[in-house]
């Protein structure tokens, strides 16, 4: 799956209505440039691509007094909706997700109930698990990479993988378990996104398409 596409729906829905730069501007507030393909030219292209697929509405506004094409706002519909929430939920099941996605995924985890973001965590525990039990059936971890030549560190590699993800959701779950967060229909939730014109202390800079 795309983390980009998980990552603007995220974006827009949080806002309820924003214009590219803002999404933009989000995104790298998340620092989500520097661990994924959240680039202003893939920003833009994700954003027109989905109005296209009627997952956001596109609302153009006049143009802006000191010149320049108008700005064009998104809206996320129904469909877009039930778009975030699969992708959402695949992200954070899914064992074998990018490290792009899943950080995605982390970042708007709170747009679930608590206990079904727990029983998604808990199921890509189960992942994990038959993910390492397929290795293991043609690697021993006891005797070590050395039986398969230098080929075992691959199957070394996928075991630790497996054994650290399954530690670090352990953890999240127990955190989560323990009151952390606030979750959907619990209250006010988290603000992750910036005001229109707040200044963004990780902006990496102007982009032709910012009026977009």
């Amino acid at each position: 799956m795309s983390a980009i596409r998980l990552l603007v729906l995220g974006a827009v829905r949080q806002h309820g209505r924003a214009h590219g730069y803002q999404v933009r501007n989000d995104l790298e507030f998340w620092g989500a440039h520097e661990w994924s393909n959240a680039k202003p030219g893939s920003i833009y292209h994700a954003l027109k691509q989905m109005a296209k697929q009627e997952l956001l509405v596109a609302h153009e506004l006049a143009p802006s007094t000191v010149g320049g094409p108008p700005r064009v706002e998104y809206e996320i519909t129904d469909k877009g909706n039930e778009e975030y929430f699969t992708l959402l939920r695949e992200s954070l099941t899914s064992y074998d997700q990018k490290m792009d996605t899943l950080s995605a995924g982390i970042g708007l985890i709170v747009d679930l109930p608590r206990d079904e973001a727990v029983a998604l965590l808990k199921e890509r525990i189960k992942g994990l698990a038959q993910w390492r039990a397929s290795v293991t059936e043609y690697y021993t971890p006891e005797e070590g990479p050395e039986q398969l030549g230098h080929i075992g560190e691959i199957m070394n590699m996928w075991i630790h993988l497996a054994d650290g993800g399954a530690e670090w959701t352990r953890g999240l779950i127990g955190r989560i378990e323990g009151g952390a967060y606030t979750f959907a229909g619990e209250g006010e939730p988290f603000v992750g996104v910036l005001e229109d014109g707040e200044p963004n202390p990780f902006a990496t800079g102007p982009h032709p398409e910012d009026l977009c």
